[in-house]
């Protein structure tokens, strides 16, 4: 069997583990050939590809991204976009697809699988929002690296007596800013899940303050005052219907130094979250997950997406891991409410 790969979306670190646990075992186990799409869903929809084989995995392992290339391109949103995805796997004797990616890439996995194309999904996104999963790969990572930032932050803070603002990634769900917030001792985890109270917020930094502390804020990207005007980097769409967040951090900033008459400071975390090398936690773990997907593409179980439950790891229908988001349910967190500033 020839089979595809490709990785869509957001990049974050343990693609590349996916990648090589997929062909590695593939080719040697089963005497799967593969072939690599660029770029996401642009790959089969434009037939951009490269060869895939256990020399082009070799070494990848603790490499951040993913050799393949991402984007963000919707197919369901070009003129005659699924027969060119279709036309193009036949072209080059393509008989499936391993899809790797979130919400919007396995989102677009259902809906060819639902049309009759071969996919086998992969669960990735640092957000871990993902249904039917209990983690995604990435998390870990990016969790990591909001927390030793946090930790950096704590000393500076102290040093200048101001608070300082950290503004994490999360547009739907706060799984990040809640365990890197928790994890790293900040005073407030404002995220998307709960609106927040500002007058509130500003009463805990200034509690801190009395406390001879400097507070630290940790916030998402997608977290809204009461008001619930969603601070945005601008109004353009893109091929998914996602608006660009950033701001958040600065607008709270602002009202805090306002509100408190102490020095405020924000901090964006950015696309620093996705970058570098994966955890040994998100390693093993998108080594599993590649190692279940060529299984079940070899057993031809078709429109199925491989995922973590407990310490397992199990088949779940694409359907069911695309139905909705998974986001922080505040009420199993009730010994954290002290820190969610409402």
């Amino acid at each position: 069997m020839r089979i595809g790969v490709l990785t869509g979306g957001g990049d974050c670190p343990g693609l590349n583990a996916v990648i090589r646990a997929v062909v590695r075992k593939g080719v040697a186990t089963y005497g799967h050939e593969f072939v690599g799409f660029r770029d996401g869903w642009k790959g089969p929809l434009e037939g951009l590809s490269k060869p895939l084989g256990i020399a082009e995995v070799r070494g990848i392992l603790p490499r951040g991204g993913t050799i393949l290339g991402s984007s963000r391109t919707n197919p369901f949103k070009i003129d005659g976009g699924v027969e060119r995805i279709k036309d193009n796997l036949a072209a080059q004797g393509v008989d499936a697809l391993i899809a790797i990616g979130g919400e919007d890439t396995l989102g677009v996995a259902t809906k060819l699988h639902e049309l009759g194309v071969h996919v086998i999904g992969v669960p990735k996104t640092i957000d871990n929002d993902l249904g039917a999963t209990d983690y995604t790969f990435g998390f870990d990572t990016a969790v990591n690296i909001a927390m030793e930032a946090i930790d950096r932050l704590h000393t500076t803070a102290e040093s200048h007596h101001r608070t300082l603002v950290v503004e994490v990634m999360g547009r739907h769900a706060g799984w990040i800013a809640l365990h890197a917030g928790l994890a790293g001792g900040a005073n407030v985890i404002l995220l998307p899940e709960r609106q927040f109270d500002v007058e509130q917020v500003a009463g805990y930094v200034e509690k801190r303050f009395q406390h001879q502390y400097a507070p630290i804020v940790v916030v998402a990207e997608g977290a809204q005052p009461l008001d619930g005007q969603m601070v945005l980097h601008n109004q353009e769409l893109d091929a998914f219907g996602h608006v660009r967040l950033g701001g958040i951090g600065q607008w709270l900033a602002e009202q805090l130094e306002a509100k408190t008459g102490k020095e405020a400071r924000t901090v964006v975390l950015g696309h620093i979250q996705r970058g570098g090398t994966p955890t040994a936690f998100d390693r093993v773990l998108a080594t599993r997950l590649g190692l279940h997907a060529i299984d079940a593409a070899n057993e031809g179980d078709w429109g199925k997406m491989v995922a973590m439950q407990s310490t397992d790891i199990v088949r779940v229908p694409l359907a069911e891991a695309t139905r909705e988001l998974k986001t922080v349910p505040l009420e199993r967190y009730a010994e954290a409410e002290v820190f969610f500033g409402s």
